[in-house]
């Protein structure tokens, strides 16, 4: 009997031309046979997976201090809501078909099988991590199950052996796998060798990690592990010519940029993201900003020097009341080029000299924040903005009418500055203080931070404790918006940081030169000609959102997420998380 295998046709359509359509007999009668001995037919059935790596996503740390809102209220993940699930069996059963089956094929050539089993092995391993970063030990199954006659009420495998196996897959992987894809190759947005040794070391940082060692945190032997695949990895792409673009705010704007690992590609108007449409100022948009960034995070951007603001020995020292009335002056080059903020040049869509406002009352209805009495019109943005929107990895030159359409800029998974930090991580850890230093001067130097007497660029202190601290804040800001910082934060075991917390916003009040507030229509109309400036307002906190829930519930359950009800219902040989009322134990003991 002919067997029908996943929905294919439409990747056919994605990934051939007309003509290869075209000389196709019958789309219609495709049987796996015919499938599995056409290297076409096998990488349309590859490109069908591929969306594992995502796209833009505006709120992609919106769980974190980054950004506005409250993800975790009271109870915010049950054993019986879908928050925090990871149980992707299907994608697996879909790659471990693609395995056997290349395998066994007797027409494809040693390099076509090689190339396509090395993607396979790598994708399995990548879905697998997610599980497991979610909640430990899951059932690592390495074949494609028959739903017909195979047993399928599998027991979870250690948390352990599912690291082993990771790095099996991911070693196989990079000895199939080529080792380089250029930029400029029709097969540039595949899985590479360089890839898959950064990835390698990323889940040795996360074995190693405090997150999986809660007894020996800092002090465990997969330390070692973790330093030598980053220490290889750093290397090895180093020799290939990666390295950090010289300019932050392009990273992603310009594509192919030396500092992309691997990207997922976009092109209109095949294949576009909504990013522009989740972040812009509603009035450059089509709605409202759906992800705007805290007051904490704006606090967080270090001065020029490299010191935050409250460090007496910064050469930009100010108390909170100042800095509060002048946070975006002498600040780290990266905060400009990340945040927009109230009064800020902001030439979007080809608008030559435009500031942007927040302040209610001036700004435009779907910009404004804050609860001037003078304004007369309440914001309605109170529980959704704070007075600042993000600037990093938006494309200005798109017209309000295109951002929902057409933003097209490669979605980077994986950059060197990652492979960079992950690798000053494990340096840290076994004692290689001085690659550790010497990275986050590299990543500094580059964001154009003052070297300053002592060619430190602002790092204090220079303990295992203190650099890794350090490493933590650096990577809070370079990642911003990237999705980073909540499991940064997990898998050191400092979700204190988000438990219990609020969430601020700025509002900004125009201001005469005595310092008394402005008219409000006086202000809006210098407003309309761009002549209010930041230091033309004066600025107060108002804590977001303003209703509703209004302080993150993070307990330390959360450090291992549960199996949902629904999954341990359909297979009796699975354990629920010990603390969520099961046996299993998720750590590395």
């Amino acid at each position: 009997m002919r067997k029908f295998i996943y929905p294919i046709i439409a990747s056919l359509l994605i990934n051939y031309s007309c003509n290869d359509i075209l000389n196709i007999e019958d789309l219609n009668s495709l049987d796996e046979e015919k499938v599995w001995n056409d290297p076409n037919l096998v990488n349309a059935f590859l490109a069908n997976i591929y969306p594992v790596f995502g796209n833009w996503l505006a709120g992609a740390d919106n769980n974190s201090d980054q950004l506005i809102g409250i993800n975790f209220p009271l109870d915010a993940v049950t054993i019986n809501n879908s928050a925090y699930k990871v149980w992707d069996y299907t994608t697996i059963r879909k790659i471990n078909t693609v395995i056997e089956k290349v395998k066994a094929s007797k027409s494809l050539s040693e390099e076509v099988k090689n190339n396509v089993t090395g993607q396979a092995l790598f994708m399995r391993a990548y879905v697998y991590f997610n599980m497991v970063k979610h909640h430990g030990g899951i059932p690592y199954i390495i074949k494609a199950q028959d739903l017909q006659n195979d047993e399928l009420e599998v027991p979870r495998n250690s948390t352990k052996e599912c690291f082993e196996l990771l790095i099996k897959d991911l070693n196989e992987a990079i000895s199939l796998l080529p080792p380089t894809i250029a930029k400029g190759s029709e097969n540039y947005g595949k899985i590479d060798g360089n890839f898959a040794l950064a990835f390698k070391g990323k889940v040795l940082l996360y074995k190693a990690s405090p997150q999986f060692n809660p007894i020996n945190p800092y002090n465990n032997d997969y330390w070692h592990e973790a330093y030598l695949a980053n220490k290889e990895a750093y290397t090895h792409l180093s020799t290939q010519g990666y390295s950090l673009t010289p300019d932050y705010y392009n990273i992603a704007l310009q594509e192919k940029g030396p500092e992309v690992v691997f990207a997922v590609i976009n092109t209109y108007p095949n294949k576009v993201a909504n990013y522009d449409y989740g972040v812009r100022p509603g009035s450059e948009s089509r709605g409202t900003a759906g992800s705007v960034p805290t007051w904490e995070l704006v606090k967080s951007f270090p001065m020029k020097d490299g010191k935050q603001y409250n460090d007496p020995s910064s050469r930009y020292y100010k108390s909170d009341e100042d800095f509060l009335q002048s946070y975006w002056e002498n600040r780290d080059p990266r905060f400009e080029k990340s945040i927009v903020w109230n009064g800020k040049i902001y030439e979007v869509s080809g608008k030559t000299g435009k500031r942007q406002y927040t302040s209610v009352g001036i700004a435009a209805a779907l910009d404004d924040f804050g609860i001037n009495p003078n304004a007369r019109t309440p914001s309605e943005n109170l529980n959704r903005y704070s007075g600042f929107f993000i600037l990093k990895n938006s494309k200005l030159s798109l017209k309000q009418t295109e951002v929902e359409t057409q933003y097209d800029v490669d979605y980077i998974v994986m950059r060197f500055a990652e492979v960079m930090l992950n690798y000053a991580e494990s340096a840290n850890e076994i004692g290689e203080s001085t690659i550790a230093l010497n990275i986050l001067k590299e990543i500094r130097k580059r964001a154009g931070i003052e070297p300053g007497a002592d060619n430190n660029y602002g790092i204090l202190g220079n303990s295992r404790e203190d650099i890794r601290q350090a490493i933590l804040a650096e990577r809070n800001i370079e990642f911003c918006f990237e999705g980073h910082r909540f499991w940064d934060l997990r898998r050191h075991r400092q979700l204190h940081k988000l438990d219990k917390k609020t969430k601020y916003g700025v509002e900004a009040i125009a201001i005469d030169p005595d310092k008394s507030e402005m008219n409000i229509d006086q202000a809006a109309t210098l407003a309309r000609a761009y002549q209010l400036t930041e230091i033309n307002f004066k600025y107060s906190l108002l804590q977001v959102p303003r209703t509703g829930a209004q302080v993150n519930i993070v307990p330390d359950t959360y450090y291992f997420f549960p199996l949902a009800k629904s999954v341990l219902d359909k297979n009796k040989k699975l354990e629920q998380n010990k603390d969520w009322g099961g046996t299993f134990d998720p750590t590395l003991h």
